[in-house]
This record gives C-alpha cells, structure tokens and sequence, in this order.
C-alpha cells in the first residue's frame, strides 16, 4: 500500500519526532499544511487514498459509519511492528481488526453491539469456498415459516421462506453450540445482504445496506417506486458474495485474535500494557440511530435490539465525560509509548469539532497529544443521498487526533 513509503517509527520515538515524520510525509506528494491551535499542532493533507478498490476485498462488508481500511492501515505500518496488538474498542464492521491481520498484527476488538463479533470474527478465519457451497447444500431451504414481523415489504415470499430456514437452521446451530466457522461465514453474509438497493441483496429496492429502514417506511417506499419484493435466491447471493470477499489471497488461515461484545471503556479480558496501538472511531454525537439501523439484522441473529446500550450522546458535555471513561480504559491497556488513533468528525454542521473534546476528556490523563491529522476526502455516494455536500455539512474530513501514552 502506499503508507509503506512512510518510515515505520521506532517505539521509543518521541512525539515530535513523530510529528515530524507525519509532517513530511503526503499521499499525494502536496505540501501538508501545519496550524497550531491551543499548543496542538493540526496537520492537514491528504495521507492517505480514500479509494475503497485498492483495499482487500475481505473488507467490503457494509456498516453504518466506519471508516475506509486505508485509514488503520496507515497508522499500523507507521506505529507498529510485526505480531503487535492492534486494538479497536469500537470495533463495528471489523475494519482495524481485519486490516491489523492482513498486516500480521495481532487483532484485538471489542464492541457493546454482539453484531460486531459476528460481522468481524468469520473474516479472521474464513472457510474454504468449497466448505461454503458444500455447506449451503447442506439447509433445508424450504423450512422457513412465516415470521411475525411482515417483512413481505422487503422480500418475495419464496425468498423469506429460503431466509427464515437459514435463521432457523443458524439459530438452532447455535443453541446446540454447533456453530461452526462455516455457518458462522454463512451468518456473517447473510446480515450483510439483508436489505440494499441491488440484485445482489436478498430484499426489494431500498437503503444502501449499511442501514434497515422501518417496515412502514418500506411501504411507503414501495409505493413511491411502484415495486414488489423480486424473487431472489438466498443460497445464491451467499455464494456469490463469498466469491467477492474471498477473491483476494487471505495471508492467514486463522488469525489469532481477541474480539469481544463490551463496552470500550470495560474490557477486563484485554491485559494491562498489552496494545501497542489502538485505532478507533467512537459514535459521533446525536449522528446514527445504530439501534434502528441494526433492527433487521439483529431479528435474523436473534438479538433483542432494546438489549444493546449503544452510547447516544446529545450533549458536547456527556459525550467528552463518556470519551474520557474510553481514554482511561486505553491507558490502561497500552503499553508505555503506544499510540491511540481517535477518529472524530464535524457534526452539526461543523459547529461542534470533535476533536477538541477528545483533547479535554485526555486531559489530566498520561496521554500526550502528538497532533491531530485531517485527511482530506471527497463524500461516498452514501452521504451525497443523504444530501450531504463537502466542506457544508456532515462529517467533511476524517479528522484523527493522536495521542501517545507516556
């Protein structure tokens, strides 16, 4: 990847040595552009591409506001060696874990939504194409049943009767702790190709996959196109997807890992001073309903969404007391001269910078802030339906304040 023109630093390196390395390093070869605000250096450039392409493929897993692989990568070949621990404690689709052990790093993840695990922890160990298919022949596709919840919104009846069976078949797998890394596969795939706007998704027109609407507004959008759910094969967008995620050569056949559904700022089970980088992006203030973007997923894996407390902070305040209970959960877990990547953004139509909040709430704390780096992006298709425009509103840049443990 590119970053690898970026000297990896020595552990013990100092943060204006750092600093500096970044100061002079660019993706693009342009002058980065250095402002100190409030004795924190802010660099901007672009550092790294944010073209989702030249990422491997076992990546393309869709979830609401996660960052591009591109963006832990970075950070990884830069602040870390070889079998280090790369820890995200909000670990979402899996994206710092998956690119740590593409990297040969140790992954380390955790996250309060249990989808995390299961969107994550098959893609450290996945199965052989061969397993997959032979598996898929293995379910009984016509042991569905009608569902309680009408989702004949999102699906053909033939095709909900093909997706009931594989919950069921999972489900039942599952109570029996039968779930192997193939069905685990299987189930990751599924909860990916639930809903989308493609033939390649198992439902009707819709949202972008990395959000569920409401069934009512499902019919309402139903009605706006004219549409009804086409009949589409489950076992076959499986496969077929399979074939995409593995299509680019896996460097590991089982990637030793620690993945948890816990809250970041409770993760007893990751040893003292054991992380020498963390790289993470925390839920943005008052941004992404999370719990009604995951309805429909969590349904499908047996999930009581009620059941998760995904933090949702309206107020600046809460939400810097909610990241300073992180940051001291972090220190505790990195090693002496490891670094933490905290991903933010703008919200509220760039009235409220993130960043400084995540510079308060590590205030007073044995954490130096290094600088924080604003990567300048062009927005996805997906913020550009939601009628976002750059440098007007939404997340404009990713911004990544950097911080160091003494």
């Amino acid at each position: 990847m590119a970053t690898s023109q970026l000297k990896r630093f020595d552990a013990d390196e100092s943060p204006g040595s750092v600093l500096e390395r970044f100061r002079r390093f660019s993706f693009t070869g342009a002058p980065t552009v250095v402002e100190e605000r409030e004795g924190v250096p802010f660099l901007f450039n672009e550092f790294w591409t944010a073209r989702q392409r030249q990422a491997h493929r076992i990546h393309e897993i869709s979830y609401r506001a996660c960052f591009k692989p591109q963006l832990p990568a970075f950070f990884i070949e830069a602040l870390t060696e070889p079998g280090d621990a790369v820890h995200d404690p909000f670990m979402g689709r899996g994206t710092t874990p998956i690119q740590a052990a593409l990297m040969g790093r140790r992954p380390v993840g955790a996250d309060i939504n249990p989808l995390s695990v299961l969107l994550t922890r098959p893609r450290l160990s996945p199965p052989l194409l061969a397993a997959i298919e032979r598996r898929l022949t293995e379910i009984d596709w016509q042991d569905g049943e009608r569902p309680d919840l009408d989702l004949a919104v999102f699906y053909h009846p033939e095709t909900l009767i093909e997706l009931t069976a594989l919950r069921r078949w999972l489900l039942e797998r599952q109570a029996a702790d039968a779930i192997d890394p193939v069905d685990d596969w299987i189930r990751m795939i599924a909860l990916n190709r639930l809903t989308g706007h493609s033939s390649g998704f198992f439902s009707v027109y819709t949202l972008p996959p990395n959000q569920a609407v409401s069934i009512e507004a499902q019919r309402k959008i139903n009605r706006a196109r004219g549409q009804t759910p086409p009949r589409r094969s489950v076992p076959a967008i499986i496969l077929k997807k399979s074939r995409t995620l593995l299509g680019d050569p896996v460097p590991y056949a089982r990637a030793p890992s620690e993945l948890m559904a816990a809250p970041a700022e409770a993760t007893p089970a990751i040893a003292d001073g054991s992380i020498r980088l963390v790289v993470t992006s925390p839920p943005f203030l008052d941004v992404v309903q999370y719990d009604a973007d995951n309805w429909l997923r969590c349904w499908f894996a047996g999930i009581e969404p009620a059941g998760v407390p995904i933090a949702m902070h309206r107020d600046p305040e809460a939400w810097t007391g909610f990241v300073r209970g992180v940051m001291r959960e972090l220190v505790r877990v990195l090693a002496p001269g490891g670094h933490i990547a905290f991903e933010v953004g703008e919200v509220r139509g760039g009235k409220i910078e993130l960043e400084r909040l995540v510079l308060a709430a590590a205030a007073g704390l044995t954490l130096v802030p290094v600088c924080v780096l604003i990567n300048a992006q062009s927005f996805t298709k997906t913020a550009n339906c939601w009628g976002v425009s750059n440098n007007r509103k939404g997340t404009n840049t990713n911004r990544i304040v950097l911080l160091q443990k003494r």
